[in-house]
């Protein structure tokens, strides 16, 4: 709704300013805390006519002529800014649209095909708390551009040939393989074994380079020791990110570029350009032009070629099948990232947008899976949901077990994938789950409990008799400022889309959706429902509490978590 209200101001103001002979130019449009939307194009214009920024505005509010049939109610200059004041018909088509149009509410403004990589973890272990930042905020970003109306088909590149791969590959003939764990749990074992085994006999590692040289040249046997491997690994790491409520489309083997001979033929595109040159036996790509002192080794002295050159390959394959592509990356990809997009550039391909995050951590301090120092995501959600249902059976002890397990389990993971999401990417933070289980505080058990509240109010109104969906209501009852302030917070459900989208950043929408559950609870705390002594005013606030549940539901299901009706 607030992008057709935003549309709606960006005609008006154009026409005034046009009539005014100053042209068109960019609103600078935004919500404000003194109007419904304010534009600080009076700023900008008055560099251009070298004039006042105040008188100005005057002149383009005097100069505006609403339709009939706009949303806007008022323009208005205060100082240098021109604030605009939604109408009341603006109000009763959010309430109208939002009952109507439900699960489809406040989306499908943007169209174009997106591949977005994320997560893409090494598959020489388990995930561990550090690689799940990147699984939330993919899956969180996946789930907005969705929404918005794009057709996304997310993507894990599986490194299925690298040196870690070899290690594993070598590991599982030389070490017992406990089939009594998770599969790859098992994995990390038998990989930290062998690299102790490496580091105590470091002539050992003649036997890795040969493995990699053997699968690059295409050998049969080496590739199936390779896929067996990269197997255990990946089937336990879907299982985990399936207990996120993270799935993939499909799952991309770098293997498959070496074998197609796609990676030869990069790497002849890219020497044509004139770039690449011979390092200690490398072979080696200059990127000083694009402001890189380090050059890209793409080839190594043997011959074979690196996760990087594969990575081109593959990214070179994902222009050509999407309008754009998206990796989400840690901060430690930074520069490799870097010089990826120039390579591409450098080919007349298409780059990726990059999205870099700093990492997560607890409060145990950093995590490697090489040496066996870290916790498992697995753990960590076992230990987040065993307090999810203490939390859970304070509250609600007169409930079933079952119930008190589903719930726990719904919260859980809603706290660990809000905390995470809930803070800008290029920010490091650590993550406290005995902060994010605080039903007190407002994160995702605080965002479910709101979304349980409307559904119980709704609940408890038709046992009485008192609701039926199907009831026509009267919208424009609903003027109490609890009331309007609840409907202009969802209208905004767009707007924070179209941000979140366009900006690539998750935490908008997520801070949205704590802003949303608190702007209901004002309103039920302020305003009575169920026990309104008006029977229009009851109808219409309880669609109103319908709203809320409906709207509520939807920003849960676009950061990926369970919106509960019970709790």
């Amino acid at each position: 709704m607030f992008l057709e209200f935003k549309q709606q101001v960006t005609l008006i103001l154009n026409d005034a300013m046009e009539s005014l002979g100053y042209g068109t130019d960019d609103l600078n449009l935004e919500p404000s805390q003194h109007a419904d939307i304010a534009s600080r194009v009076a700023f900008r214009l008055a560099s251009k006519l070298k004039q006042n920024p105040k008188d100005i505005a005057e002149r383009i509010a005097a100069a505006v002529v609403i339709p009939d049939d706009s949303y806007v109610d008022s323009v208005e200059a205060v100082g240098p800014y021109l604030n605009l004041r939604a109408n009341r018909r603006y109000l009763d088509e959010t309430v109208s649209r939002i009952r109507s149009e439900t699960d489809g509410f406040g989306g499908g403004f943007c169209e174009g095909r997106i591949i977005m990589e994320h997560t893409s973890a090494n598959p020489n272990g388990p995930l561990h708390v550090g690689h799940i930042r990147n699984s939330v905020i993919g899956d969180t970003l996946t789930r907005i551009l969705k929404r918005a109306g794009y057709d996304v088909d997310t993507h894990y590149y599986v490194n299925d040939m690298g040196r870690q791969i070899a290690i594993v590959s070598w590991a599982l003939s030389h070490f017992e393989f406990d089939t009594s764990k998770k599969s790859d749990h098992s994995i990390a074992d038998v990989y930290i074994k062998a690299n102790a085994e490496l580091e105590a006999h470091p002539e050992k590692v003649a036997e890795i380079d040969r493995l990699m040289q053997l699968v690059e040249s295409g050998d049969e046997e080496t590739m199936e020791r390779f896929d067996k491997a990269v197997g255990f690994a990946v089937a336990g790491i879907k299982e985990t990110l399936l207990k996120m409520n993270v799935a993939h489309d499909t799952f991309v083997n770098e293997s498959g570029f070496v074998r197609s001979g796609a990676v030869s033929r990069i790497v002849d595109e890219i020497k044509a350009t004139g770039r690449t040159e011979i390092d200690n036996g490398a072979l080696v790509v200059d990127l000083l032009s694009y402001g890189f002192e380090k050059s890209l080794v793409i080839q190594r002295t043997d011959g074979t070629s690196l996760y990087t050159t594969r990575d081109l390959a593959y990214h070179e394959w994902k222009g050509e099948q999407a309008e754009r592509v998206i990796d989400v990356l840690g901060a430690d990809h930074k520069l490799i990232s870097g010089q990826l997009k120039a390579t591409l550039n450098a080919i007349g391909k298409p780059e990726p947008e990059v999205v870099i995050f700093e990492f997560v951590s607890l409060p145990e301090g950093s995590m490697s899976t090489r040496r066996g120092k870290f916790i498992t995501a697995d753990e960590l959600f076992e230990q987040v949901g065993e307090q999810a249902f203490v939390e859970v059976d304070k509250r609600r002890p007169e409930m079933p077990d079952e119930f008190k397990k589903d719930v726990a389990a719904t919260v859980g993971i809603g706290a660990v994938r809000y905390d995470i999401v809930k803070v800008s990417p290029e920010k490091s933070t650590v993550f406290n789950w005995k902060e994010a289980l605080d039903f007190e505080k407002q994160g995702a058990p605080f965002i479910q409990y709101s979304h349980a509240r409307a559904c119980s109010i709704l609940a408890k109104a038709k046992e009485e008799g008192l609701w039926n969906p199907a009831t026509t209501i009267d919208p424009s009852v609903l003027v109490e400022d609890s009331e309007v302030t609840f409907i202009k917070k969802m209208a905004q459900f767009d707007n924070v889309l179209d941000q979140s989208a366009r900006e690539l950043k998750p935490h908008i929408f997520a801070i949205y959706a704590r802003e949303l559950a608190d702007s209901f609870n004002q309103f039920y705390r302020f305003v009575p429902v169920i026990s309104a002594e008006e029977e229009s005013d009851r109808n219409s606030r309880l669609a109103l509490v319908d709203c809320a549940r409906i709207v509520l539901a939807n920003a849960l299901e676009t950061l990926g978590i369970g919106a509960p009706e019970s709790m």
